[in-house]
């Protein structure tokens, strides 16, 4: 057996005591609160990759990689779900790999490694670490893409609602910046629930709408194009002067609408139908 396999071996039959003192180290580096959750997670997790390292010593950088790459992708969204910024995380990554190339360098001259394996091995670390933080750093931001789509879904559930008033009549107030996520989950979430409801008028209050472009108004007379095939009539409230002046500037054209200032008003015009 080689040096190096040996000084792989080692790694490998001792890796939880290595990790143990090697995380009390880190620990003092560490500017967040560790909780003891988090310091098992972090140690089960450097066991596996300090193992996943002394394997990989008699065999190329490719093949390294691919191992450690569905490590890094599991560890990835592991770290995600605690850690709410990525630069909390990779703050101390230059330090705790400078702690690893010294902790095991000192082991390789331990075993009588020569300067050429001690480097050989060290040039592995480098560049499993690196590998390690670039997919550690994608796993990280698909897992907090998908988080932010699912959050963003139940904002718009929340922020569209339909709300019966009075027999045939039910509002849809619009609240905040409404985009091209937000509308598409009315085409596709809202508007086919309105004929369960059983009414004639829909009233859309735009109340609480920020600010408004010529896409949206175009998705709003699909909206009203839609409802208008089921027999439902639309009504327009809360255009505000300010969102009047970026109506007019967008070019946009209400006028097919019936527009009042507010639902109260709306629904008295109901009423007079």
């Amino acid at each position: 057996m080689t040096g190096i396999a040996k000084v792989g071996q080692y790694l490998i039959d001792n890796a939880a005591r290595i990790v143990s003192e090697m995380t009390n180290i880190a620990l003092e580096h560490v500017e967040y609160q560790v909780t003891d959750e988090m310091l098992e997670q972090s140690k089960k997790m450097n066991v596996e990759f300090l193992v996943l390292l002394a394997k990989s010593f008699n065999d190329t950088n490719e093949e390294a990689a691919d191992e450690l790459i569905k490590w890094s992708k599991k560890s990835g969204e592991q770290q995600a779900a605690v850690f709410r910024q990525f630069s909390t995380l990779m703050k101390p990554y230059a330090k705790n790999r400078l702690m690893y190339l010294e902790y095991i360098t000192q082991i390789s001259i331990d075993h009588g490694l020569s300067t050429k394996e001690v480097a050989t091995i060290n040039n592995r670390i480098c560049y499993l670490m690196d590998v390690s933080m670039i997919e550690t750093l994608s796993a990280y931001e698909d897992y907090r893409d998908d988080l932010m789509n699912e959050r963003q879904k139940e904002i718009n559930k929340l922020s569209a609602p339909i709300v019966p008033i009075q027999k045939g009549i039910a509002v849809l107030p619009l609240i905040g910046i409404i985009d091209y996520s937000r509308v598409q989950h009315l085409l596709d979430n809202v508007v086919p629930t309105i004929p369960n409801l059983e009414i004639d008028h829909l009233i859309i209050d735009f109340s609480g709408i920020l600010t408004i472009d010529e896409e949206v108004a175009q998705h709003i007379f699909t909206i009203n194009n839609v409802l208008e095939l089921l027999g439902i009539h639309v009504i327009l409230t809360g255009i505000r002067p300010n969102l009047s002046m970026m109506i007019v500037k967008a070019g946009i054209d209400f006028t097919s609408f019936k527009t009042f200032g507010s639902v109260q008003q709306a629904v008295e015009s109901v009423k007079l139908f």
